[in-house]
C-alpha cells in the first residue's frame, strides 16, 4: 500500500526541495547521481538539469539551470549552458544563453546570449550577443552584438554592433558599427561606423564613417567621411571629406571640405568651401571658395572670394578685392584678380 503513495510522496520531496528557503537552500535532490541527471535544490556541482531556488555558494554548474530568486555568495560560480532567471542568472562566469527577468549579472565574465527585461552586465568581460530592455554594461571589454535601451558601455573596450536608445560609451576604444540616439562617446579612438543623434566624440582619434547630426569632434584626428550637424572639430588634424554647417576647424585639416560659415585650420590641404569665411594662420594648397579668404601665410593654388587676403602667393586670387602683402608695389591689391608664380 505506501509503495502507491510513493510518486506522490516523491513530488511533494521535489517541491519542498525547489521552493522552501533557509536550511534547505544548501540541500539538494540529485537522480540519479550527486554530480548529473537531475537536481531539485542548491547542487553545488552538476551537469544537467539542476531546479533551485536561489543559488547560494555554487561552484560550477553546466546544462539547463533554473534560478527562481535572487542569488547569495555566488562569486565564484561557472555555469554553462542555458540559465533562466525569475529574477536574474548570476555568477562569476556565465557561458552560453542567459535569459533573466529582470536582469543577468555576471561578475567575471559573460559570454554567449544573455537578455534581460532590465539589463545585462559584467564587472569583466561581456561578449556575444547582448540585449537589456534598458542597458547592457561591462566594467572590461565588450564585444558582439549588444543592445540597450537607454545605453550600451563599457569602463574597457566596445566592438561589434552597438546600439544604445540614448548612447554608447567607452572607457577605452569604440570599433565596428556604432549608434546611439544622443550620442556616441569613447575616451579612447572610435573606428568604424559611427552615428550619434546629437553628438559624437573621442579621447583620441576617429576613424570611418562618422556622424553627429549637432557635433564632432576628436582630441587626436578624425579621418573619413565626417559629418557634424553644426560643428566639426579636431585636436590634431581632419582628413577626408568633411561636412558642417556652421564650422570646421583643426590645426590641419586635409581633403573636402565644405560648410556655410567658418573653415579654420593652422594648415590646410585640398578643396574648400566655406561660404562665410576661410581663416588660414600659416599655408594652404588647393582650392577654395569663400567670401573672405583670409590666409596669413602661403596660399598654393586658386582662392575664388569676395575678399582674398595672403601674406605670401604662389597661385592665383579671384575677387573683388585681392590682396598678398608680399607683391611688390600696384601687385600688393588688385581688383578682379591677383597672381604670383
Amino acid at each position: 500500500m505506501s509503495n502507491l503513495f510513493f510518486p506522490k510522496n516523491i513530488f511533494i520531496a521535489l517541491l519542498l526541495a525547489l521552493l522552501l528557503p533557509g536550511s534547505l537552500l544548501a540541500q539538494s535532490l540529485d537522480i540519479p547521481s550527486r554530480t548529473w541527471g537531475l537536481s531539485i535544490g542548491n547542487s553545488e556541482n552538476f551537469s544537467g538539469i539542476r531546479l533551485n531556488w536561489a543559488d547560494r555558494e555554487v561552484q560550477k554548474i553546466s546544462g539547463l539551470n533554473m534560478t527562481l530568486w535572487y542569488s547569495k555568495n555566488n562569486d565564484e560560480a561557472e555555469i554553462n549552458g542555458l540559465s533562466l532567471g525569475l529574477v536574474s542568472p548570476q555568477g562569476k562566469d556565465l557561458n552560453g544563453i542567459q535569459l533573466g527577468g529582470i536582469g543577468v549579472s555576471a561578475e567575471n565574465s559573460l559570454n554567449g546570449l544573455s537578455m534581460a527585461l532590465i539589463g545585462v552586465g559584467s564587472g569583466g568581460s561581456a561578449s556575444g550577443i547582448n540585449i537589456g530592455g534598458i542597458g547592457v554594461g561591462a566594467g572590461g571589454d565588450l564585444r558582439g552584438l549588444n543592445i540597450g535601451g537607454i545605453g550600451v558601455g563599457a569602463g574597457g573596450d566596445v566592438s561589434g554592433i552597438n546600439i544604445g536608445g540614448i548612447g554608447v560609451g567607452s572607457g577605452g576604444r569604440l570599433s565596428g558599427v556604432n549608434i546611439g540616439i544622443f550620442g556616441v562617446g569613447a575616451s579612447d579612438d572610435i573606428t568604424g561606423i559611427n552615428f550619434g543623434g546629437f553628438g559624437l566624440g573621442s579621447g583620441g582619434d576617429i576613424t570611418g564613417l562618422n556622424v553627429g547630426l549637432f557635433g564632432l569632434g576628436a582630441a587626436g584626428r578624425i579621418n573619413g567621411i565626417n559629418v557634424g550637424g553644426i560643428g566639426l572639430g579636431a585636436g590634431e588634424r581632419i582628413s577626408g571629406f568633411s561636412l558642417a554647417l556652421i564650422g570646421v576647424g583643426s590645426p590641419e585639416i586635409n581633403g573636402i571640405t565644405l560648410t556655410s560659415g567658418v573653415a579654420g585650420a593652422e594648415k590646410m590641404t585640398g578643396f574648400t568651401v566655406a561660404l562665410a569665411s576661410l581663416r588660414i594662420r600659416e599655408a594652404f594648397t588647393g582650392v577654395a571658395l569663400s567670401a573672405y579668404n583670409d590666409i596669413r601665410g602661403k596660399q598654393t593654388g586658386l582662392v575664388i572670394g569676395l575678399v582674398n587676403r595672403a601674406d605670401e602667393l604662389h597661385g592665383v586670387q579671384l575677387g573683388l578685392i585681392n590682396y598678398v602683402r608680399s607683391n611688390p608695389g600696384f601687385r600688393r591689391i588688385l581688383p578682379v584678380i591677383n597672381f604670383n608664380f
